[in-house]
């Protein structure tokens, strides 16, 4: 939950309002179980009542459904895994709407979270909907699993977005869950915290750039950490200049003002004291025009996204956080934009880092490594067990894979194979691509340690990489997660919007499921 206070907000550099809190203020919909077959008298409490058959139904699982011999003869109009199937209404007082659809088999992880997407985009929950799920005729674990997939779906479409249309914005569609039919009670703690941080990745990433600037955003990130009992660290520009952050400082001189910083806010839970067992690290380049290196429109439209990396990093601490997990966590934003102007970097500049290399600015553009660069070497001198970044980094990630995954790169590649399954298990779904020290070869200058990228730009997503990982200081484990499926039109798995919020659910299977912590990290 979340709650309102007030914002400065800057508009274009000249005007300052005051405003609501930046963050979402809607509380998390309440979830129901209720065990064995559903009475009439609660599905009359329901509004939408969504169930889910097997390919090949038993007769059994027939007599338990209400009115079954109309939705089997509506079923039998429909192909298996076909949204919307058959739909109609109880006889009661709500009449309650039912929508079933027959699942094609087997669906892993993915599928099963896109099939739930589709089933909310076909009931068109309104004004504060109470929703039922009967997943039913299934063995119980593909029950279990099932049922959460589409509850996450659920929770995805019943949040409200930003909106700052003059009308009253109309409650939230869906007012509450009720998960039906099950054999014994599901542990939705969970499903609560993974959804609870996607949103606010979700919700951050489509607030304007002149409502979430670099000052309003520094302020959210300290009115959060008060709320949520966390320890806040603002690095302005003076902080950083004593640090030697020159890489991240070079984007930031293009700013009319000295409002960029990369903040840390830092979990410690229980007794948990000193180094980081997790540290996370957000690129949050709040709107890029590409610098010197000016994009054209069409790439410039939805730039004040490039600051998702931040967003998801926030959103799983925020879930980690909600969870109570028994891990000491840091977590780092790099928060600038990347401006046009007299003062801003240019081609052929010439930057220190704050580990001491020096880089040969080639394409402006190249930002969000530049600013991470210096996040990264922060985070890394804290010794911390494992550092995962995400960044909206390269259009060569989306080029290589679409957005319908994200690329991961790590110096640890025994890890491949956990990492790439973890996203399967998930729904999440990453690829790994390689680092090897050929990549480094062509990033070498003449006038300096390192140029920033390529003239030719080819396997960008790769250079990229292989570029931050010269920031690892002292061997760190280290992730890195490329977001090319950052933003996919029309959603993508369990989430309705463009903008996806990847990567928290992702961590959340590597913590919890994957146990990478606990894997060989030497």
């Amino acid at each position: 939950m979340f709650f309102a206070g007030s914002a400065r907000v800057k508009i274009y550099y000249e005007v300052t309002i005051t405003m609501p809190s930046l963050l979402p203020t809607a509380k998390n919909i309440k979830i129901g179980c209720s065990i064995g077959i559903p009475t009439a008298k609660l599905l009359a409490k329901l509004d939408t009542v969504l169930i889910v058959l097997p390919p090949r139904v038993a007769a059994g699982t027939w007599r338990q459904l209400p009115q079954d011999a109309k939705i089997k003869q509506l079923l039998k109009k429909s192909a298996p895994g076909t949204v919307p199937g058959a739909t109609l209404r109880l006889a009661n007082p709500r009449q309650t709407s039912v929508l079933t659809v027959k699942t094609k088999e087997p669906l892993d992880t993915f599928e099963q979270l896109t099939l739930g997407r589709k089933l909310l985009a076909a009931a068109k929950p309104a004004r504060g909907d109470r929703i039922g799920i009967w997943v039913c005729g299934f063995e119980p674990a593909e029950q279990r699993d099932l049922t959460l997939n589409i509850a996450a779906a659920a929770l995805a479409a019943g949040f409200q977005m930003p909106s700052f249309k003059s009308d009253k914005p109309k409650p939230a569609p869906v007012g509450g869950l009720q998960l039906l039919g099950l054999g014994e009670e599901i542990d939705t703690r969970r499903l609560l915290a993974e959804a609870g941080g996607n949103n606010l990745a979700r919700w951050l990433t489509s607030l304007p750039p002149n409502v979430l600037t670099d000052v309003t955003y520094a302020d959210l990130l300290e009115e959060l950490a008060g709320q949520q009992g966390w320890d806040c660290t603002k690095f302005g520009i003076a902080e950083l200049r004593e640090l030697g952050a020159g890489a991240f400082l070079a984007v930031a001189q293009g700013n009319r003002d000295d409002s960029a910083a990369i903040v840390r806010l830092r979990y410690r839970p229980g007794d948990k004291r000193g180094a980081a067992d997790l540290s996370l690290v957000g690129k949050g380049i709040i709107f890029d025009t590409g610098g010197t290196n000016l994009k054209p429109f069409a790439s410039m439209l939805e730039m004040h996204t490039d600051m998702q990396g931040s967003a998801v990093a926030l959103g799983t601490l925020f879930a980690i956080a909600s969870l109570g997990l028994d891990i000491a966590v840091d977590c780092w934003l790099a928060i600038t934009e990347n401006r046009t102007g007299s003062t801003a970097y240019k081609s052929q500049d010439l930057v220190t880092a704050a580990n001491g290399k020096t880089i040969q600015v080639i394409h402006t553009d190249a930002e969000g490594r530049m600013a991470l660069a210096d996040a990264l070497t922060l985070a890394c001198r804290d010794k911390p067990g494992l550092v995962i970044d995400y960044a909206t980094l390269t259009g060569s990630c989306v080029t290589a894979i679409t957005t319908r995954y994200s690329g991961i790169f790590t110096n640890r590649p025994n890890l491949h194979p956990l990492l790439k399954r973890a996203g399967k298990d998930c729904g999440e779904r990453v690829w790994p691509f390689p680092m090897e020290k050929e990549f480094i070869e062509e990033l070498k200058s003449d006038l300096a340690d390192l140029k920033q990228c390529t003239q030719t730009g080819g396997g960008d997503h790769i250079m990229a990489a292989c570029f931050l990982h010269e920031f690892i200081e002292g061997n760190v484990p280290w992730l890195h997660i490329d977001l090319s499926a950052s933003t996919h039109a029309k959603g993508l798995a369990h989430i309705p919007t463009d903008v996806t919020g990847f990567g928290v659910r992702y961590t959340l299977g590597l913590l919890l499921d994957a146990h990478v912590l606990d894997s060989d990290l030497s």
